[in-house]
């Protein structure tokens, strides 16, 4: 077993794992023979195949479905809206559109099985697909002569992109209700980045991904209170990649995350891939950027680099326009169809505590813009003049102020405060402007006011009725979890993305966790 002496420290230990050659440096390494020529697969650890075979890749049962709902999802749309349009060659027009719809989506990758928690934003994905198809169809039926009308030609494949979409969601939502457990990570680099990684991978449940080990790198012990089945020398050594893969093999990990550092530079770092993925293990390298939602990164190569090109926030541009298209519609068709709802709730507010029935408040907006929202009152009248009484009460370490049990409430407020309903007047906020459906929190002026530059950039978008803290656990939730998942929104958010928060509101608001 390899052994490294740790001078000026109480740690001494093995490192590597049992039957490990005796680890050598870079400096004792023949330098004369180039790294491709010196370097071989590691046979000193393998996998117990009596206990543990290999798993062999089993087909994706989504392959088939999918590329049948491909085929009869547009070609028998297609086939009957041509027909009943007196198009010439009914069946064969709708077979060849159904046979280029399916070669288009596979050809664009969209019958391979995606990553654990890789988005594949089935919607945006099959629109692109669709008017690639029209395109295609558009030039053959050029060549052909073919006297298909073009209207009729699209309104034949409108039905096919509809069928796309809800298979691709229904794919997406039997494989998170059908996950068996997240993937087993084992997790490898220096103290620091390591431990950050695996307590922000076990903290979490939004993702498929569970460290069950770390392999560290140098004398520094890590505090995550993971398991550390080995561990590897400051310096490169001969035993790095059988370390690994022990590791890994011990504790059934089927994936390798890798946090670089600069004991784990390129080279190493190349060394320990080819290793692993001879060993049968898939690699993951942890990059440092943070808060950027993956469709935003793309990777390209230059100079033997690979380069990660971040596409700016959305600010601008159509998705921007659609945004406040769909606030405004939705808000006024809200309004008109929860109008008894409203009225009902403005009685009882009314009649159960003196006070107005509306509770309008100044809040801060978009570039940090004030602005009167409106709610209904869930508090006594005088609930601001006794704030300063009880602000030794306050449950918030941020600049909120929050207590579970808030003795200004009223027993309505608490049940509007359960439900959300409290927050249905914001709705006209939204129609306003001043708000969007989907945003961050709107704060308070004197929250505003001790904002550091992180925190203000929170209002570089509207505030919202709901969002991601919303889904998250509202008042749950600490300032610092609060303030980075609005800063994730800031910089992430789309409208599929706003549509998906706005369904899980519904499950949220019926959960009425944090809602206080």
């Amino acid at each position: 077993m390899g052994h490294v002496e740790i001078p000026e420290s109480d740690i001494s230990g093995p490192v590597g794992l049992a039957g490990a050659p005796r680890p050598r440096t870079a400096g004792s390494r023949n330098r004369t023979v180039a790294p491709e020529r010196v370097w071989r697969a590691p046979k000193t650890v393998e996998r117990d195949h009596t206990e543990r075979p290999r798993a062999r890749k089993k087909p994706d049962p989504r392959v088939p479905f999918l590329v049948l709902t491909d085929l009869l999802g547009l070609g028998v749309p297609a086939w009957l809206v041509l027909r009943a349009g007196g198009q010439p060659g009914p069946w064969a027009a709708a077979a060849a559109a159904a046979l280029v719809w399916a070669g288009v989506r596979a050809a664009r990758g969209r019958y391979a099985r995606p990553l654990p928690g890789e988005a594949t934003g089935a919607a945006h994905a099959s629109c692109g697909d669709w008017l690639v198809l029209v395109g295609l169809l558009a030039v053959l039926l050029a060549v052909t002569g073919g006297g298909i009308d073009p209207a009729t030609a699209v309104a034949a494949l409108v039905p096919g992109l509809a069928l796309a979409v809800l298979a691709g969601a229904a794919c997406r939502l039997l494989r998170t209700a059908g996950r068996r457990g997240a993937r087993r990570v084992l997790v490898v680099g220096e103290a620091a980045g390591l431990d950050r990684a695996v307590k922000l991978l076990n903290s979490r449940k939004d993702h498929p991904y569970s460290a069950v080990a770390v392999v560290p790198v140098g004398p520094v012990v890590p505090d995550c209170g993971t398991p550390v089945p080995g561990r590897l020398a400051p310096e490169p050594a001969d035993d790095d990649v059988t370390t690994v893969l022990g590791s890994a093999f011990a504790h059934d990990a089927d994936l390798v995350l890798v946090a670089p550092g600069p004991q784990l530079g390129q080279d190493r770092l190349r060394r320990l891939a080819w290793g692993l993925h001879d060993g049968g293990l898939a690699l993951c390298v942890l990059s440092d950027l943070s808060g950027v939602a993956a469709p935003r990164v793309r990777p390209v190569s230059a100079a033997g680099l690979t380069l990660l090109h971040v596409a700016p926030p959305l600010r601008r541009g159509p998705q921007a326009v659609l945004k406040t298209v769909v606030d405004r519609a939705c808000a006024a068709l809200g309004l008109l169809a929860l109008a008894p709802l409203l009225f009902g709730v403005a009685l009882a507010v009314r009649l159960s505590s003196p006070g107005p029935v509306f509770h309008r408040q100044t809040r801060h907006g978009l570039h940090n813009r004030p602005f009167v929202m409106w709610k209904f009152r869930t508090m006594v009248a005088d609930a601001e003049s006794r704030k300063e009484q009880l602000s030794a009460a306050n449950e918030s370490e941020g600049p909120l102020f929050k207590m579970r049990r808030d003795p200004r409430v009223t027993r309505v407020g608490h049940a509007l405060r359960r439900t959300s309903v409290d927050e249905l007047p914001q709705l006209l906020n939204v129609l306003r402007g001043d708000m969007s459906l989907v945003g961050p929190r709107p704060p308070l002026p004197e929250e505003v006011s001790r904002y550091d530059e992180r925190e203000l950039r929170r209002l570089a978008v509207r505030p919202g009725l709901t969002g991601l803290w919303q889904v998250s656990g509202r008042s749950d939730l600490s300032w610092q979890e609060t303030v980075s998942l609005d800063l994730w929104y800031v910089d992430n958010w789309s409208v599929t993305g706003d549509m998906g928060l706005l369904a899980r509101t519904v499950r949220a608001v019926t959960d009425g966790r944090g809602a206080y």
